[in-house]
């Protein structure tokens, strides 16, 4: 199976919505790096995400071998959400007006999840489900967006936050205590200013 690239399949964005915009490197750039290149890295991402399971997964990369264009439909429809839930949450992390386009497709694909929605008893109570279309080729799509209503109508929404590091791109839910954080790792874009700050200082010390 065709890997995405480790970078795109980590937690960093503490929300599947945020992981699932995550998966463009340097998405603020003009030309971002595509992660998820065909069928087979979205099966990939979404397997890392725990969304489907492993035999959900096999039988997802049989369909598409039986059927590619329907496979590449799903890919170009995953893209398309991912790129409105891009768009709409960098708006709000940056106090922008979200554009009534990107909501519009949010809400398409809202309608396409919830018809497929049941609830179904767990333990000791019940629970939210997509079983009913676990075996179609776009089922990894809809727990994204259940994660991105639940985001949306959530406290957390404050918490959203688009990495300092120009140009990342990448969205995060803040949860730290006292809502500091402002990269998407110290290792990265925190390192890279850490750095910089200090080449500017050493600059300033020179002149």
């Amino acid at each position: 199976m065709s890997k995405i690239n480790t970078n795109a399949v980590t937690f960093i964005g503490e929300r599947l919505c945020l992981n699932f915009t995550n998966t463009a490197s340097w998405h603020n750039r003009e030309q971002p790096i595509e992660q998820l290149v065909n069928y087979e890295t979205l099966i990939y991402w979404s397997r890392q995400m725990e969304i489907i399971t492993a035999t959900q997964g096999k039988h997802l990369l049989e369909q598409a071998e039986i059927s590619p264009i329907e496979a590449e439909k799903t890919l170009a429809h995953a893209i398309e959400l991912r790129e409105a839930m891009f768009r709409l949450f960098k708006a709000i992390a940056t106090n922008q007006q979200v554009k009534p386009s990107d909501l519009a497709i949010l809400n398409n694909y809202v309608n396409q999840a919830y018809s497929l929605v049941e609830i179904v008893p767990k333990d000791s109570g019940y629970a939210f489900t997509f079983q009913k279309g676990q075996q179609k080729m776009d089922c990894m799509l809809w727990p994204i967006v259940q994660s991105a209503v639940d985001l949306l109508l959530s406290e957390d929404l404050s918490r959203v936050k688009l990495c300092e590091g120009e140009p990342c791109g990448i969205l995060f839910c803040d949860v730290s205590r006292n809502k500091s954080r402002r990269w998407c790792s110290m290792e990265d874009c925190g390192n890279r200013a850490k750095a910089q700050r200090h080449y500017n200082k050493k600059k300033i010390q020179k002149t």
